[in-house]
């Protein structure tokens, strides 16, 4: 069982957070980015796995994937899996809803 240190996202709520909308936060020193998708928030890594480009940068495409601004890859935000067939993978983050706030799990530096 993994055991994750928790990091409450200052400024933004559940509730406030848009609707496909990318969001780019810092969550000790790194830049996740984050999503809401009918009421669930996923996290994973803002920077694309391929180029590094920053994905909060892209959009949402009609079936709810991340969209890389740069290449046009593809990103499931559930799972990290690239739909478009490059075979990157997008490392996510879990996510918990505390009293409408948003954290981010984050494993424990080695």
């Amino acid at each position: 069982m993994k055991v994750y240190n928790w990091h409450k996202i200052d400024g933004l709520t559940a509730e406030s957070l848009a609707e496909n909308k990318l969001t780019e936060v810092l969550v000790a020193e790194k830049r996740i980015g984050l999503l809401k998708q009918k009421d669930k928030i996923m996290a994973f890594t803002a920077a694309c796995p391929h180029a590094g480009v920053n994905l909060c940068t892209g959009w949402v495409d009609a079936m709810g994937r991340i969209v890389c601004p740069e290449h046009k890859y593809r990103f499931d935000p559930a799972n990290g899996r690239n739909t478009s067939g490059e075979g990157y993978k997008l490392f996510t983050y879990p996510v918990e809803i505390r009293d409408g706030e948003i954290y981010v799990g984050l494993l424990p530096a080695l």
